[in-house]
C-alpha cells in the first residue's frame, strides 16, 4: 500500500524516502527532501527549499518552508533545514531564511515543538529543546540545546537564549538569556538557575555547585558585568569538572550583542 495518501499533492521533483508517510490533502513542493521514517500529517504544507531528516513526526496543518515574513525578501532561494526525531505539533509555522543573514533557518534534533509555535526566518534552534504552545521566535533568534520556552513566550529578533535555560509561561524575552538561567515575566526577570533541569540531565554535584556560584556572581553580588565575567572565569580553578560550563557562560556573556537579561 502506498504511504502517500491519494489526496496528497506531492511534486514529482520532491525527494522523499520510500518510508515517508504523507497524510490526506498534504502539499509537498518540488524543492523538498524528507528522510526515512518521517510522517507528514493531513493538510500540512511543506514548500520552499526545505530539508527534513529522519523519524520526524509532523502533525496536521503545519506550514514548513514558507517564505520569510520580511519585506526585504525578494524570492531568493533560501532554506529551512530540520534534523531528526523532532515532534512538530499542529499549526506550527517555520519559515526559510533571508540573504541578510545566512539564508538558513535551522532546527536540530530531538526537539519537542508544540502547537502554534512560530520559528521565523534565520532562527537556529538546537537539540533537545521544548517549545510550548504558542511560543514565538522572531527573526535571527538562537536557542541553545535543552532550552525550554513556556507557552505564549515571545522572543525578540536577534536575541540569544543559552543552553539549559528555562523560561516560564508568557515570558517576554528581549535580551540575551545566559545558559542555565531560570527566567519569566514581562518585563523579564531572572529568578534563579535551572537546578531541577540540570539535575534531570545528570549534572554532577560539582557542576551544579559551579552553576550556583556563577549565578551568584552574575546576579547577587552587585558586580559590573565585566567584573562578574572575570570572577566567573576564575571559578575554573576551583571547579575543574565544570570548566566547559564556565567557559560556555563566560563566552556567552562576552558575545552578547543585545545585552544579557539582568
Amino acid at each position: 500500500m502506498s504511504r502517500i495518501h491519494s489526496t496528497a499533492l506531492v511534486d514529482p521533483a520532491a525527494q522523499l524516502d520510500a518510508s515517508v508517510t504523507v497524510g490526506p490533502y498534504a502539499v509537498v513542493g518540488p524543492h523538498v527532501r524528507i528522510g526515512a521514517g518521517t510522517s507528514v500529517g493531513a493538510h500540512c504544507v511543506i514548500e520552499g527549499h526545505t530539508t527534513i531528516g529522519a523519524d520526524n513526526k509532523i502533525f496536521q496543518f503545519a506550514s514548513l518552508g514558507a517564505q520569510p515574513q520580511d519585506k526585504k525578501y525578494a524570492d531568493e532561494p533560501t532554506r529551512l533545514v530540520i534534523g531528526d526525531r523532532n515532534t512538530i505539533r499542529e499549526f506550527c509555522t517555520f519559515n526559510t531564511g533571508t540573504v541578510q543573514d545566512e539564508g538558513l533557518t535551522q532546527v536540530g534534533n530531538d526537539n519537542w515543538i508544540m502547537a502554534y509555535v512560530h520559528i521565523a526566518h534565520d532562527c537556529v534552534v538546537g537539540n533537545h529543546t521544548v517549545l510550548a504552545n504558542n511560543a514565538t521566535l522572531a527573526g535571527h533568534v538562537k536557542v541553545g540545546d535543552h532550552a525550554i520556552l513556556g507557552g505564549l513566550t515571545g522572543v525578540h529578533q536577534f536575541t540569544q537564549i543559552g543552553a539549559h535555560v528555562m523560561a516560564g509561561f508568557a515570558s517576554h524575552i528581549s535580551q540575551d538569556v545566559p545558559p542555565f538561567m531560570l527566567v519569566d515575566g514581562n518585563p523579564l526577570s531572572v529568578r534563579g538557575f535551572n537546578l531541577e533541569g540540570l539535575r534531570r540531565r545528570g549534572f554532577a554535584p560539582e557542576r551544579l555547585a559551579a552553576v550556583k556560584q556563577m549565578h551568584r556572581l552574575l546576579y547577587r553580588q552587585g558586580l559590573t558585568l565585566e567584573a562578574a565575567r572575570q570572577a566567573i572565569d576564575a571559578l575554573a580553578a576551583q571547579y575543574p569538572e565544570a570548566a566547559a560550563d564556565i567557559q560556555a557562560l563566560s563566552q556567552f556573556i562576552a558575545g552578547s550583542k543585545r545585552g544579557i537579561a539582568r
